[in-house]
């Protein structure tokens, strides 16, 4: 049947620990709140699975009970509720809450508490998540509805493949999704046996991650398929540095490792529609854009020049996002001369060395701290230049958002980001596919370098703008990656399941990776 039919040909399920606008921590957010409407859109029933946090409840309305989960030995009492995810779009996707008080409702965030502290009983809370993910993609399920696959996302979701694996009935096909495996919920052993899984599994070829349980493991390893979240990342994940000592696990299972690249919600990130915009614009009036740098230099008080090279960046403040790098050669990039704007929080000492750097050099540098959702849309169209010196970025969206703004950005050459921006050179201006600028090796005169072919292409009206429209000219919507997606549901039905298949080989070598 294909896609747009009346009839969906697919049904999967999505379980995730955070959709916005119920919740969000980082780009998974944004992910399970666009790629599921793009997959209903693609005739493909899809429905969420997450945990009932207060804000999600708060948020949700028109809930109805849906039945009780009363009986999972290892776990609390729990009741799954349903009711729609709302979106921005004539969409509607059913989600299902699973309403524990004793685990999900309390203060904090969905990891830590008010402190940035892991929340202590995280194993059992994420374990609960996976459990009923696993139940109600089994014929164990207690709903009419059945799915055909399931789409797990990050360790908050990946015992939900171990269950499956070691469910004797009928069940789903199994996918997991890596956002960015440097998180992989690390636990005690004892875990294994106390989230109600055989001690067997415990096991270098299984959930034993260097004398612990990773939860991440379980899904890599007993999942149908894998995907991360750009091509190169998941090239990048079978070796060391960013393998995080999984690249053994992921380079034996590399013939069912897949990489797509995320989409932007090209609804909210439009500079022709956007309401956070000073003067709204297209590539056809990129004059207009002119007046978003005068707003933005004027309310974080810099210097008003139109000419004047604006660079601006915003994320977290992380040593992964390369914030050192920038601190490095920022008094450099004020005499070439050039102005920056930051926005972000994150680690202490950077949020201070930051705000040290915008004190000495007044008028050519701003940083705010915290998170400004109108701000970031306003530098994006106001900065001339956006800068993602990541160390490893699994995907990214800025330097998308960036793109489609006529802004073209300026990014180290890893994962997603070198996946998404085509440097600027003569060849790739000759043939219409030039979009940004990419620096090799994190240095700081590497970096420098590149910041000043930056400068050399602004001043270069005519190549500028066709820079700016060829960004412009991009499509960054999440249809194509919902069809990927759909293709890989699709191929999983015919496959055998995991369980049919070799284990992979992971060495003893492997392991210590």
């Amino acid at each position: 049947m294909p896609p747009n039919s009346s009839r969906p040909d697919l049904s999967v399920l999505f379980i995730t620990s955070e959709v916005h606008p119920l919740n969000k921590t980082g780009g998974l957010g944004d992910v399970s709140a666009a790629l599921p409407v793009a997959l209903q859109q693609l005739g493909v029933d899809v429905r969420l699975l997450i945990p009932g946090y207060p804000q999600v409840l708060a948020e949700l309305k028109h809930k109805r009970k849906v039945t009780e989960l009363g009986d999972l030995a290892q776990f609390p009492p729990a009741v799954l509720l349903s009711a729609r995810l709302p979106v921005s779009t004539s969409a509607s996707v059913p989600i299902y809450i699973i309403d524990c008080p004793g685990l999900y409702r309390r203060k904090g965030g969905p990891y830590t508490d008010a402190a940035g502290h892991d929340w202590p009983d995280n194993a059992l809370r994420f374990g609960l998540l996976a459990k009923i993910g696993a139940i109600l993609a089994s014929d164990a399920s207690p709903l009419a509805w059945r799915p055909q696959v399931v789409h797990c996302n990050d360790w908050q979701s990946g015992l939900t493949p171990a269950y499956l694996y070691f469910h004797r009935g009928t069940k789903a096909a199994s996918l997991m999704a890596v956002h960015n495996l440097a998180f992989q919920g690390v636990f005690p052993p004892g875990s294994v046996t106390q989230l109600g899984l055989p001690a067997a599994s415990f096991d270098i070829n299984g959930v034993e991650y260097h004398g612990k349980m990773s939860f991440l493991k379980a899904g890599l390893y007993y999942a149908d398929h894998i995907v991360s979240v750009s091509p190169t990342y998941a090239r990048e994940i079978q070796t060391a540095p960013l393998g995080f000592g999984l690249q053994g696990l992921l380079a034996g299972r590399r013939e069912h490792l897949s990489g797509i690249v995320n989409g932007i919600d090209s609804v909210e990130w439009d500079p022709a529609t956007d309401p956070c915009l000073a003067r709204n614009y297209t590539a056809n009036r990129l004059a207009a854009k002119a007046a978003n740098k005068r707003a933005l230099q004027q309310a974080l008080g810099l210097m008003v020049d139109p000419d004047i090279l604006l660079f601006g960046a915003v994320s977290r403040f992380t040593h992964q996002k390369g914030y050192d790098l920038l601190l490095q050669v920022a008094p450099q990039l004020t005499r070439i001369p050039a102005q920056l704007v930051i926005l972000g929080s994150g680690e202490a000492a950077l949020e201070q060395q930051l705000t040290l750097l915008a004190k000495t050099h007044p008028g050519k540098i701003a940083v705010r701290i915290g998170f400004d959702e109108t701000l970031s849309h306003l530098i994006e169209a106001g900065v001339d230049s956006f800068l993602m010196p990541s160390r490893f970025e699994p995907c990214g969206l800025n330097q998308m958002y960036s793109q489609h703004y006529g802004t073209p950005p300026l990014v180290h050459a890893t994962g997603g980001l070198l996946d998404t921006v085509v440097d600027c050179t003569p060849a790739t201006l000759a043939d219409g596919s030039a979009s940004g600028f990419l620096f090799h090796t994190m240095t700081p005169g590497n970096f420098l370098a590149a910041i000043r072919r930056v400068t050399s292409a602004y001043h270069d009206k005519p190549t500028w703008r066709r820079l700016q429209k060829n960004g412009m000219a991009k499509d960054f919507s999440w249809r194509t990656s919902a069809a990927a997606y759909r293709e890989i549901y699709l191929s999983l039905l015919s496959r055998p399941s995991k369980q049919a298949r070799a284990k992979p080989a992971t060495s003893k070598r492997q392991r210590k990776m």
